[in-house]
């Protein structure tokens, strides 16, 4: 007789979790499902050991359905594409949900929805969201890839109620941009740093090229000098992050001659242009706004400071893109509201001081 575990969850409720195992030679089959009420986790209990006490039952059971855990053991075994330090530490933490131990070819929408449901309990949406996203890498690659039966329309209905639900969203775009002031404080701030302390990171420097390169931090951290190319006003950009990609996500991008200002007063090495760690510069960065009392300012928000600029400037979407390294222009959809009204930057002489 297979066994039920009760889950406490944070609003109070219970689920309980139907667990079977069944020896079958020197192999252990394993099943388990989640439900409402026990009345429904013994019904499915009774029925599910029939169907495997059944001859042949195991042996049906197990040809060619693994579990989703196995699956994803198989994913990222099978892997070419090196995954990204979140997508593996997702896809971890899922094989520890009930889920996990289903066989493929009986996950539904609404055993997905119970994982949702459980990631939403201590969970943003947003992150609710990130954990579907890379399962659901699994289910588009399951069946083609290797015949296993998990179905990529559950997947797509989960996805489709967990946002009608609430259980998921995207992340809110930011419109938060520096203002000249707040550069000039900054820049004051770290330069008067720099002055006293000649070792420390030069963030005077890399707050201007990372506002007129559009770049991000970690990005910032992993320019080579070697991929630098001022002739073509361009820079090799490695591991770009990129929806679905990002390790061996290489991208040149246009570089506007601020940047290239800003990298010419650099003495040039073997090595990086910047060779800071992204943490370091988003504590430094940090922690001079809070001194500073400049409220709400994110280090991420130089970039959208940098293509807003392209777009005032007059850019176009495939101009901007290319300095941005956006593959996708819808990305860029977003500041098709903004008036070419010119660089609010070029009557800031004073930011040149500074580099």
């Amino acid at each position: 007789m297979g066994t039920i575990v009760v889950r406490p969850k944070k609003d109070g409720s219970k689920s309980f979790m139907a667990q079977i195992m069944r020896r079958n030679g020197g192999k252990v089959h394993r099943e388990s499902k989640t439900f409402e009420r026990r009345q429904a986790a013994l019904a499915w209990l009774e029925k599910r050991e029939a169907e495997l006490d059944a001859p042949g039952g195991i042996e049906k059971a197990a040809a060619k359905d693994p579990t989703l855990g196995e699956v994803i053991d198989t994913y990222t075994g099978e892997s070419k594409r090196q995954m990204g330090r979140t997508k593996t530490q997702v896809l971890r933490a899922i094989k520890k949900h009930d889920i996990a131990n289903m066989r493929c070819s009986k996950i539904k929408s609404e055993d997905i929805i119970s994982l949702a449901r459980s990631l939403a309990d201590e969970r943003s949406p947003q992150t609710v969201l990130n954990y579907l996203s890379h399962l659901g890498a699994i289910f588009a690659v399951a069946k083609p890839a290797w015949g296993y039966q998990l179905d990529r329309e559950a997947m797509k209905d989960a996805l489709i109620v967990a946002k009608r639900l609430g259980m998921t969203s995207r992340s809110r775009e930011r419109d938060r941009r520096p203002t000249p002031d707040e550069i000039k404080r900054l820049l004051e701030f770290f330069s008067d740093r720099q002055k006293r302390r000649p070792v420390m990171m030069k963030m005077t420097k890399v707050i201007i090229f990372a506002m007129f390169s559009t770049r991000r931090q970690d990005e910032i951290c992993r320019i080579e000098w070697k991929y630098y190319e001022k002739d073509a006003k361009r820079v090799m950009v490695r591991d770009m992050k990129n929806p679905g990609e990002k390790i061996g996500n290489n991208v040149w991008c246009d570089l506007p001659d601020e940047a290239i200002k800003v990298v010419e007063s650099i003495e040039k090495t073997d090595g990086k242009i910047f060779p800071y760690t992204n943490k370091a510069i988003t504590a430094s960065f940090t922690r001079a706004c809070k001194v500073l009392e400049i409220e709400d300012l994110h280090f991420h928000d130089l970039r959208h400071e940098g293509v807003s600029r392209l777009f005032e400037t007059g850019s176009t979407i495939p101009k901007a893109a290319s300095v941005s390294g956006h593959r996708s222009w819808s990305s860029l959809k977003r500041y098709a509201h903004l008036r070419q009204t010119g660089d609010k930057w070029a009557k800031e002489t004073w930011l040149w001081e500074f580099v």
